[in-house]
């Protein structure tokens, strides 16, 4: 299985502009860490408190892209990033929950409403992972 998943992995937008950028993990209760940081679940993708601008969208399916390529009479016209999660991060871990709630693992996505899919292209540590 792959890596877990910790705060300030770095996750990408296919409809982003911008670089990668952190995920804030919010632990819940007592935290639980893996490799000295929080770890995250499925269950962390909500729209920045957990899930950060990608800094322009791309998207042609974004209302606020339409309405600035239509103002462009056409021209295609990426607008700010503000991402809207369609649901939890899947898979997740399948042996692995934290309150309840599977633990984020490398190779996980989360739709935004835009079509773009998030990733995680660095899961924030290497040395402990979901296979027990």
């Amino acid at each position: 299985m792959p890596p877990l998943v910790v705060n300030t992995a770095m996750l990408s937008c296919t409809m982003g502009l911008g670089p990668p950028m952190p995920l804030t993990a919010v632990p819940r209760g007592t935290p639980v860490t893996a490799g000295g940081l929080p770890m995250a679940t499925i269950a962390d993708a909500i729209p920045m408190a957990n899930i950060p601008t990608f800094g322009m969208c791309n998207s042609p399916t974004n209302p606020a892209v339409i309405a600035a390529t239509s103002a462009a009479l056409g021209v295609h016209t990426p607008m700010p990033c503000i991402p809207v999660p369609t649901g939890a991060w899947t898979p997740g871990s399948a042996k692995v929950v934290l309150g309840g709630v599977p633990v984020l693992t490398a190779g996980s996505t989360c739709q935004c409403a835009w079509l773009g899919t998030i990733s995680i292209g660095m899961p924030g540590q290497a040395t402990v992972n979901a296979n027990g």
